[in-house]
């Protein structure tokens, strides 16, 4: 069924509707026709299972039938601080992090980031990262749009992920404690915030920097992940430590 998001603005007590891009999807991308059914998500994580009343180019409106919280969110809201990487890695990570139940993804420097856009490369690249969010979100059946923050700096970044119940900073040196024993010892925590790095990992410093901030080192396994690969992995152990 056709999933649809809207702000809370745009939906009354026993009605939804839908303007812009999504009303035309409806309208001609679809061919939709008046009784037909879609699913609209609100901004908190409802769920609302429709009937299309009236069909424009620029406004639908749609009565709805019944509504509950999504099915489909973590228990345990997840934050993904992501260091920057190459190319259009970043795409891939957004894409699989939101089809793996990430709450939010924010943007961050460190040492060994390459790619250093300037303040409006930024924007669009982020602008872009919002809209794949957007769309992996409704092909997998999300009951919200997890959120592309601004970028960080790196001690930004420690401070926000710091406060965090449980803060996983990714690393392959030593002094690391596996994410299955962590996970396991993390009790009944809401919110996790996964930090990984960029090709090359972190440096030393940045490693010494974030034990002092007392986030957790942690080890993904015996094996070293791409940048790309670790973000998924991290989820997965929490999906699989809290959902499964």
């Amino acid at each position: 069924m056709p999933r649809f998001f809207v702000s809370d603005e745009n939906i009354e007590q026993s009605s939804v509707c839908i303007t812009g891009d999504d009303a035309w999807h409806i309208a001609r991308s679809l061919r939709m026709a008046v009784g037909e059914n879609i699913t609209v998500c609100d901004a908190k994580g409802i769920v609302h299972e429709c009937t299309l009343v009236r069909i424009t180019d620029d406004e639908v409106t749609a009565k709805i039938e019944q509504s509950a919280p999504a099915k489909t969110e973590s228990p345990v809201r997840v934050t993904l601080y992501q260091a920057l990487p190459k190319g259009d890695k970043m795409d891939y990570i957004v894409q699989k992090s939101v089809e793996e139940g990430v709450y939010a993804i924010v943007p961050f420097f460190s040492e060994r980031c390459v790619s250093r856009p300037d303040a409006k490369a930024l924007d669009k690249k982020c602008a872009r990262w919002q809209r794949i969010a957007l769309e992996a979100a409704k092909q997998c059946g999300r009951g919200i749009i997890p959120k592309i923050c601004k970028p960080l700096d790196f001690s930004q970044m420690l401070l926000a992920a710091s406060e965090s119940a449980l803060g996983c900073f990714c690393y392959e040196g030593e002094g690391t404690e596996s994410i299955k024993n962590i996970l396991q010892n993390a009790g009944g925590v809401s919110d996790i915030s996964i930090i990984v790095g960029s090709e090359g990992g972190f440096s030393e410093k940045e490693a010494a920097a974030a034990n002092e901030s007392g986030l957790c080192m942690t080890a993904l396994g015996r094996r070293i992940l791409r940048a790309e690969s670790a973000p998924g992995f991290a989820l997965a152990c929490i999906s699989y430590q809290f959902e499964l």
